[in-house]
């Protein structure tokens, strides 16, 4: 087989893994995209280390090798993800990214201060003075 096979399969599997974590609200959904674009990788390294392989004459296998180390590397990431988006989702009640990234923001400029706990500090009406505060 010819290395462009895997390699342009590879980069098909990269750039749909790249457009789910830009595109995706749900973390399960990112989590699974990170994995294809490690799954690309993967078939990266194996195709070229056999290619490698037959033109060097050698028996190592060192792209096979590292593969297997990125398999273990993506089930304890997907392990420690899924349980931090379990976490988060017990916490907040959603598992969107975008609802997440707000909160952990803080207020915007058109919503209410708020206190240490998050609760909104009422504004003052219309008629009271602020009372400063040092």
């Amino acid at each position: 087989m010819h290395l462009a096979y895997p390699a342009v399969l590879s980069a098909l599997l990269f750039c749909t893994g790249v457009y789910g974590v830009l595109a995706r609200r749900n973390a399960i959904l990112v989590l699974m995209s990170v994995e294809l674009m490690l799954n690309a990788v993967n078939l990266n390294l194996v195709a070229f280390d056999v290619w490698l392989s037959r033109a060097a004459e050698e028996t190592l296998h060192s792209g096979q090798a590292l593969a297997l180390f990125t398999i273990a590397i993506a089930a304890a990431e997907i392990g420690i993800g899924l349980a931090i988006v379990l976490a988060v989702y017990r916490n907040r009640g959603s598992s969107d990214v975008d609802r997440l990234r707000d909160t952990a923001e803080g207020p915007g400029p058109d919503e209410p201060d708020s206190d240490a706990t998050g609760r909104a500090i009422p504004a003052p009406a219309a008629g009271e003075k602020a009372e400063a505060t040092a």
